[in-house]
């Protein structure tokens, strides 16, 4: 979860590095700080809260050199403060480390230490990382060889990247497990680290991605990968195409404004390829699926956390609507403790913007153990989430740098479907015709979502309507009740107003006693199959005195006169409707959040990708 950047080469490391880290403060910013080797001396610059604090303590007290490293942090292990920002350096001033993820056997590890008279100086897991590194050290052991017995001895998920006075023509990082990526950017005369692309891509597009119980040597000069067991391995070295044009805001606001207008974009280049309109067929060549697997299947979990389970819940609807394929829907989290039942008959199906979600990619790992067929779909090219996959789909939605996903919900919802359109030709359970339409109505998204946009200054209007509310109600039914959910927690993560997302029809077995005139109640209620229900649901609203806000399909006006204010949409089929539906949802949390002045980019206590159990 936290952001990782390393250099060296003959240049000062200090401002690649912070520029690194300003690409990477999604991923953690309660504290940073970055250190370097000068002169034979490490130079540590450490503050607490966002990374402009450290960048003015840098102004302030100049530390230049090579190598360096530096870090974002999202606290897990001690409270948000200087005292416990990365790096962290050992007693004898030999090694500073910075580390994502958490030492499992940490109290183990401290009291082993502790015992042997190492002093810690901060509440973190990661000092037991640069004390023991110093140890193995101080009894004979060089540089690669300490961090290779520390890197075997910790338990838990990593990503690990560590300098020594002893040693300063060499970095060691290692990555363990599921914690996070460990990028390796590779340069002329120079090298570079970092825990996610973005930060390394002005320098070099040639990288090498660190599997799992993997460590990385690496000198201005050379790159050597190892096994932990000190195996050495010819890494594959990928090209990457990423702009990073695309990671500024432009003239939006924040980038979560810009990424919600990029989903116009994203889901044409979503389309690209992959919808033959004119055979009314769909291609999915990264899943690497042929009819005799597709007729195999039994039975599909989808897994995925936050955001990418709601899509997943749509995706359920789709899959066994059009393919006729049972699906489950499990949280990451609980998958792998549910003792799921699976077999060769069965596939795990993972969502993921970052593909580096540790407990989706825990929850494959179970499926691969059970004998299920692994799929992925995944927003970061190179994830590990792709990577260990049997087949994948890339959601194309570039960069997203706003905590609050938006394009990367909207993406899988499509992905998904043209699953669910594959995996029912290949099955053959959907008739030539059939089949057509529903390819044919994929044609429709892109200019649906523009025009859907287009609705923005309307939606702010309401926003301002709502900008005091403290609670929030989302009612939604069928494929629509996954947006409900989505919705309402679009507007707790940016807004931090307490919301609920309901299915609709469960609304009179409890939460029907929250309503009053207090209660603004949101009801998602397009042209679907649900609509008569969903317009009985606000009656009930009504009745209560609660402050409806329907968004309902163009021209409604049974809706309309209901409703105490009416989001519109443009007609759509009801398959595709989560795509169209969601979209007002994110523009009224994003305006409501911008309304009362909050930081909609990196909402408090969130970062963007959870690489952390």
């Amino acid at each position: 979860m936290c952001g990782i950047v390393a250099y060296i080469g003959a240049r000062d490391a200090t401002p690649i590095i912070l520029n690194g880290l300003k690409r990477l403060e999604y991923r953690g910013y309660d504290s940073a700080g970055i250190a370097l080797i000068d002169k034979g001396k490490i130079e540590i610059r450490r503050a607490a809260g966002k990374l402009s604090n450290l960048e003015t303590l840098v102004m302030q007290q100049p530390a230049k050199g090579a190598p360096g490293i530096g870090h974002t942090r999202w606290a897990t292990h001690g409270a948000p403060s200087e005292r416990n920002a990365h790096p962290h350096i050992g007693n004898m001033e030999r090694v500073v480390v910075v580390h994502n993820g958490i030492v499992e056997n940490f109290l183990e590890l401290k009291d082993e230490l502790s015992a042997e008279g190492t002093l810690f100086h901060s509440d973190t897991d990661t000092e037991t990382i640069v004390h023991l590194v110093e140890r193995y050290q101080a009894g004979g052991l060089n540089l690669v060889e300490s961090a290779r017995k520390t890197f075997q001895r910790i338990e838990g998920a990593h990503g690990v990247v560590l300098i020594s006075t002893e040693e300063p023509d060499k970095i060691v990082c290692a990555r363990i497990g599921n914690a996070g990526g460990v990028v390796i950017g590779l340069g002329e005369g120079e090298n570079f680290i970092a825990s996610d692309i973005p930060a390394i891509l002005e320098h070099t597009r040639r990288v090498i991605f660190l599997e799992s119980r993997q460590m990385a040597i690496l000198t201005k000069d050379s790159v050597r990968v190892e096994t932990l067991a000190g195996k050495e391995i010819t890494p594959v070295i990928h090209t990457v195409s990423f702009d990073p044009v695309a990671a500024e805001k432009g003239e939006y606001r924040h980038f979560m404004q810009k990424e919600i207008h990029e989903q116009v974009r994203a889901l044409t280049d979503t389309l690209a390829g992959r919808a033959d309109f004119e055979k009314g067929k769909i291609r999915l060549p990264d899943l690497n699926l042929s009819a005799e697997q597709a007729k195999n299947i039994h039975k599909i979990y989808i897994t995925a956390c936050g955001t990418a389970a709601y899509a997943g819940m749509v995706g359920k609807i789709l899959i066994e609507k059009i393919a006729r394929i049972p699906v489950e829907v499990v949280i990451g989290s609980e998958f792998r403790y549910n003792d799921p039942i699976i077999d060769e008959h069965t596939v795990v199906l993972a969502i993921s913007q970052s593909g580096e979600t540790a407990d989706t990619l825990a929850a494959m790992e179970e499926g691969r153990k059970k004998g299920a067929l692994i799929w992925s779909i995944v927003n970061a090219v190179g994830s590990q989430a792709m990577r260990v996959a049997d087949g994948s789909i890339a959601m194309q939605s570039g960069p997203e740098i706003g905590v609050a996903s938006t394009k990367a919900f909207t993406a899988p919802l499509v992905d998904q479907y043209m699953l669910a359109v594959l995996l029912a030709d290949l099955r053959e359970t959907i008739d030539p015709k059939t089949r057509r339409q529903l390819v044919a109505d994929l044609r429709l998204i892109p200019d649906l979502v523009s025009r859907t946009l287009m609705r923005e200054a309307a939606i702010e209007k309401i926003a301002h309507s709502l900008k005091d509310i403290r609670d929030c109600l989302y009612l939604g039914r069928g494929i629509n009740m996954p947006i409900a959910y989505e919705g309402a927690l679009k507007l707790k993560e940016i807004s931090y107003v307490h919301a609920e997302g309901y299915p609709a029809g469960e609304m009179k077995h409890g939460p029907i006693a929250l309503i009053d005139e207090n209660m603004p109640v949101v009801c998602i209620a397009p042209n679907d199959p649900w609509h008569e229900k969903m317009i009985s649901q606000i009656q009930q609203a009504k009745a209560r005195q609660g402050r409806v806000i329907a968004l309902a399909t163009d021209g409604d006006k049974l809706i309309e006169e209901m409703a105490d204010h009416t989001i519109w949409v443009p007609d759509c089929p009801w398959m595709l409707s989560p795509v169209i539906t969601v979209i007002p949802l994110q523009l009224l949390a994003y305006h409501i959040a911008t309304i009362r002045g909050l930081d909609v980019d990196q909402p408090r206590n969130l970062a963007k990708s959870v690489t952390v159990e």
